[in-house]
């Protein structure tokens, strides 16, 4: 039987196979990255720089022996259809950011290794049977551990001893709104805080619920990693500045922006390892036999100049722990 024939009888499972094979033959392979935001933003090409640096110290030189498809969607409408384009172009692995991007690859293809980062739940949106043995065709690098919301909250009692209350502010549709909410819900209680859900859906209900929580004394924001918040990050850092309200945000680029302090992961060590990845399926390996990784370096960032603005002073031992202190 001609192989286009037996590919057509096996069905979708084998169809990538031939250009697969062709690719190699032909010494050039094919990635495909689809990333959750708007290609000006800067953000997202210090991610696509970044997972280039540590591909090319793997040996992939982009237009020598690699291609790299990328695609950017700038607002979750086009989430679906990119991933269709990107499966259509049969690259040998997929590196998708984000929990609603690697739903959208998943959907298209289950056959072809995609590789995730910046997922909050792999386990409970359906991508891995577990973080040792994923099982299927997805693996990669989740966003957070579990204690993370714990962590913010504690960050914000620390410079704000008087907080009683924190809104927790997000988008209800974003994915991992649960599993956020769930986690935060059991620290609250620990550190004497009220939890507050500001459900948003765009910039004008941020502008809504800031105002009307901002009207009780004693609050602060707690800022989960949501997409509708992350597109609109000026404008929240300073609605946070104008009601005088401390804030903690998951990404070091806030503070830099302006924002008072924030907590997560490295992205650098997580895209390294991501290309790492990457690396590694296109020398053979199978996502199923790639364990899960949980973040292991995470980076602290305080504004001194945004603190005394709101009249709060940064307790020594937090000054002492963080990676960046901009004054």
């Amino acid at each position: 039987m001609p192989l286009t024939s037996l590919s057509r009888e096996l069905g979708n499972t084998t169809a990538v196979w031939p250009l697969a094979v062709r690719a190699q033959q032909s010494g050039m392979r094919r990635v495909g990255i689809l990333i959750n935001g708007p290609e000006s933003d800067t953000e997202m090409q210090a991610f696509l720089a970044a997972f280039r640096q540590g591909f090319e110290k793997l040996g992939w030189s982009e237009g020598r022996n690699v291609r790299l498809d990328v695609r950017f969607a700038a607002n979750a409408d086009r989430f679906q259809p990119l991933a269709k384009e990107l499966v259509a172009l049969q690259p040998e692995v997929i590196l998708a950011r984000s929990t609603p991007v690697v739903a959208a690859v998943q959907r298209e293809s289950r056959t072809i290794p995609i590789t995730f980062t910046s997922v909050s739940d792999p386990i409970g949106s359906g991508f891995v049977a577990s973080l040792a043995r994923p099982g299927g065709n997805i693996t990669g690098f989740p966003l957070y551990e579990d204690g993370i919301t714990g962590k913010w909250l504690a960050m914000l009692k620390e410079v704000a001893p008087h907080l009683t209350r924190a809104a927790f502010v997000a988008n209800p549709k974003f994915k991992g709104y649960d599993y956020f909410w769930r986690f935060a819900q059991a620290a609250a209680p620990a550190l004497a805080i009220e939890l507050i859900p500001s459900q948003i859906s765009n910039f004008a209900d941020v502008e809504r619920a800031i105002e009307s929580f901002a009207r009780v004394p004693n609050g602060g924001l707690l800022v989960v990693p949501d997409a509708t918040i992350i597109a609109h990050r000026d404008p929240f850092i300073s609605l946070a500045a104008r009601y005088r309200l401390p804030a903690v945000y998951p990404w070091r680029y806030f503070v830099t922006a302006g924002a008072l302090m924030s907590y997560g992961i490295d992205n650098i060590d997580v895209l390294q390892k991501a290309a790492s990845y990457v690396d590694r399926i296109l020398r053979g390996a199978k996502p199923v036999d790639l364990p899960v990784q949980a973040p292991t370096k995470y980076e602290t960032a305080v504004n001194l100049k945004t603190a005394k603005a709101l009249g709060l002073t940064i307790p020594p031992t937090l000054l002492a722990t963080a990676d960046e202190v901009i004054e």
